[in-house]
């Protein structure tokens, strides 16, 4: 199986699509839609795959439990290839990717009337970044994706957004550009230690794993590279932009940015952060965690005060990955499990909510909760799933959401048994801003300004909700399918040094 078809399908959709637009609105959708559900079932069948024994150009490289690779020349002379990976971690996350990228095709398929053709190019072109950050194993190629995946989504969102959109999206791209110069930064710094120790001109993942570096040169590089995944995590207090980008992004661009977009940066952690600078990361892991926790109670509050509907889904996104954060420096494997789970859960419990924010403000034409409320007898479908989705987001026993925090809190206990107490406590406020949120929307007197009773799911919103529904419920009741393709991974990068990195948390962290 190719892995160069994972990216290129999207790529050559996403032309397509805006060529064919330029004559009609009806051919970019079918296309987008049928390149995106190709794209999925070829991913498929990497699922159950066994470990390769033997990759391209001999045996397969250390720091990974890789069921296929590529390697490709590409510049030669500064030790740059077109290097592609997947192991059971990057596998997940594709199959994510593809699967919630589908539903934002199906979601703006009557939202968006204006230039299809060019939206449809934004929205693969988005995702074609995006699943190549999450296969690339030269840094440079990362790099190089990393910053692919941000251009198109900013004219997502400075395009086809609301009322804000051209303020969002330049505070957007501003926050993502300057820390993923930090992270070039870091990128070369590391390759330069890498020549001077070994004299090798390479930008490998796998070869740069072996690097045997200062502890003050470890340091300074694995900042550079935490600030960028924070950015984008986000991290508190490096989580400004994601407010105003959420509320402003048009339905898709909200789903791929809270289901997709925000797990490159928890990828990028457990995938290059810890493993690469595992003493350094051991040493930063109290001041890590704490910013977890931080998030997590901050990120609560916020999304308690809001009024505005989709905001308060976007400053509960802030909450929920503080788990991840603090689950990712706890550097064991069950709370890397629990991460994995976190994240996958998180993208389709908040992915689902902001389609319900869509949906209503498509037909309210507004996200004030002051003028929502007693929707649940004329919409008691939709209200139906969205209080599904919002006991979800709140950790409910039998869904993916309560996995991943449990096993997130779990593992981060014999790291710092404070910081757990601590954060336990976001999850009460979870349940509090998250029944607010139904009980402000669908319940009570019917406050609406307009004349006009807002209609039900049709036919369409209720096949995405109703997969979504499926998924969550998948992940909550029966995880061991995702725990067992993420954990050869998991064991294999912990094995990279963070054992040591578990010891020095456990002596520095209360």
């Amino acid at each position: 199986m190719n892995l160069e078809l994972i990216i290129l399908i999207p790529f050559v959709g996403g032309l397509l699509a805006w060529l064919t637009g330029l004559r009609s609105a009806t051919w970019p959708r079918w296309i987008a839609l049928v390149s995106l559900v190709a794209t999925f079932t070829i991913t498929l069948f990497w699922w159950g795959a066994e470990p390769l024994a033997t990759g391209a150009g001999g045996a397969v490289p250390a720091g990974g439990n890789w069921l296929e690779l590529s390697v490709r020349p590409w510049i030669p002379r500064f030790g740059i290839t077109f290097f592609l990976g997947i192991d059971g971690l990057s596998l997940l996350l594709v199959l994510l990717t593809l699967f919630l990228g589908v539903f934002a095709v199906v979601v703006s398929w009557c939202e968006i009337g204006d230039r299809v053709g060019l939206f449809h190019f934004n929205l693969l072109w988005t995702i074609a970044g995006i699943l190549g950050v999450f296969l690339a194993l030269d840094l440079f190629l990362f790099f190089f994706f990393w910053e692919l995946m941000i251009v198109p989504m900013y004219f997502l969102i400075g395009m086809w957004g609301h009322e804000n959109r051209h303020y969002a999206s330049t505070k957007f791209f501003l926050f993502t550009q300057a820390s993923g110069l930090l992270m070039l930064a870091a990128i070369l710094g590391l390759h330069a230690a890498y020549a001077q120790q070994t004299g090798v001109t390479t930008f490998s993942y796998p070869e740069l794993l072996t690097a045997s570096l200062p502890i003050e040169t470890s340091r300074w590089l694995m900042l550079g590279f935490f600030v960028a995944f924070a950015v984008k995590l986000p991290a508190v207090p490096l989580h400004t932009w994601l407010a105003d980008a959420h509320t402003e992004a048009p339905t898709a661009g909200s789903l791929l940015l809270a289901g997709v977009l925000l797990k490159t940066g928890a990828y990028g952690l457990l995938r290059f952060a810890v493993p690469l600078f595992p003493e350094a990361a051991a040493e930063f892991a109290p001041w890590a965690m704490g910013m977890g926790v931080i998030g997590i109670l901050y990120g609560a509050k916020l999304a308690f005060a809001q009024r505005d509907l989709k905001r308060l889904v976007a400053y509960s996104s802030v909450s929920h990955m503080g788990f991840v954060l603090l689950g990712v420096f706890a550097a064991n494997v069950l709370a890397w499990q629990g991460v994995v789970v976190q994240m996958l859960a998180h993208g389709i419990s908040t992915g689902a909510l902001f389609v319900m924010a869509g949906a209503l403000q498509e037909r309210l034409h507004t996200r004030d909760l002051d003028r929502m409320g007693g929707f649940w007898e004329h919409m008691p479908r939709f209200a139906g799933v969205s209080l599904l989705f919002a006991l979800a987001s709140l950790g409910l026993p039998g869904m993916g959401n309560f996995i991943g925090e449990f096993l997130v809190l779990l593992g981060a206990f014999a790291a710092s048994p404070i910081a757990v107490v601590c954060a336990a406590f976001g999850l009460v406020f979870a349940t509090l801003y998250s029944l607010w949120l139904v009980q402000e929307v669908f319940h009570g007197n019917y406050r609406s300004s307009s004349t006009r009773l807002p209609t039900d799911l049709s036919l369409r919103e209720s096949t995405v909700f109703a997969a979504l529904t499926i998924a969550i419920l998948w992940l909550g009741l029966y995880p061991t399918p995702f725990l067992s393709a993420a954990k050869p991974s998991l064991d294999s990068l912990l094995g990279n040094g963070a054992p040591s990195a578990v010891k020095l948390v456990n002596q520095s962290v209360p």
